[in-house]
């Protein structure tokens, strides 16, 4: 038979105590009605699924080894249902006493409690900074994206401006004439006038293979040689000529805007 460490020897009655004592702990008295209904503890421990070790904890009113008062109270008041006593004055006494054996109050909540709240589990706090994280790749690639968009837009905005052509200046001529007298002799030979409409390249040589002019032109250009004339024009529409003040039409030269020929007079 069991012996109570916290009670004096049981006389051997089989009668259930009907109330608990004056003096009597909460886990103690629990103790004696088990045995009385002959009841062995590891079986009371199986039926309430708690563990033996914190069922004889609760017999022996060993707080310190327990979870924090609001967990001890239900195990009481479980343990107490399953005896069929009343577990009314069993909380009671045990708020009286809890503060004298442990030094807290009976409505604490103890740091070292092997029972966590399940808001503070280590879990909760992984999820909370797995969303962080999420929210902070997702607002880097926004960033990335939009440098990425302002980079394109930037870099169209430079293409287009390097590839505009300068505005030509009409009263600039980046033709090379050529003086055929010296500076300073009357001229002689042949008359050629070349008048433009719209900027364009010309290329002259006259019979003796003096250059007479050569490059872009864009403004009237009168030049005197021998003939005949070796002419290239870029762009024929763009010129108006004349040899010795007669005109010359260059239809007859032009192929596919180009023209490339021999005049003489």
């Amino acid at each position: 038979m069991e012996v109570n460490p916290n009670s004096p020897q049981s006389n051997g009655s089989s009668v259930a105590p009907n109330a608990l004592g004056n003096v009597q702990r909460p886990g103690e008295y629990l103790r004696q009605v088990r045995i009385t209904q002959k009841l062995e503890l590891e079986a009371v421990a199986a039926e309430l699924n708690i563990p033996v070790k914190t069922l004889t904890a609760l017999e022996q009113d060993d707080y310190k080894s327990l979870p924090e008062a609001t967990f001890i109270k239900g195990y009481y008041r479980t343990y107490a249902k399953y005896l069929k006593v009343d577990a009314t004055n069993i909380i009671q006494r045990f708020d009286d006493i809890y503060a004298n054996d442990t030094g807290l109050l009976p409505n604490h909540a103890l740091n070292n409690s092997p029972i966590k709240i399940m808001g503070k589990l280590p879990g909760s706090n992984r999820d909370r900074n797995r969303k962080w994280l999420k929210r902070g790749l997702i607002a880097l690639a926004v960033i990335i994206v939009v440098g990425l968009i302002v980079a394109a837009v930037q870099g169209m905005m430079s293409s287009s401006s390097s590839n505009e052509e300068p505005v030509s200046n009409d009263a600039t001529s980046e033709v090379q004439v050529l003086d055929m007298n010296g500076g300073n002799a009357a001229i002689s030979g042949d008359q050629l006038t070349l008048s433009f409409n719209r900027p364009t390249s010309v290329h002259i040589v006259d019979s003796t293979g003096k250059v007479l002019a050569t490059g872009r032109q864009a403004s009237t250009l009168n030049l005197n040689g021998e003939t005949p004339f070796q002419i290239r024009l870029d762009d024929a529409e763009a010129v108006s000529l004349s040899l010795n003040n007669e005109n010359i039409s260059l239809s007859p030269y032009t192929v596919n805007g180009k023209a490339d020929f021999r005049l003489s007079r």
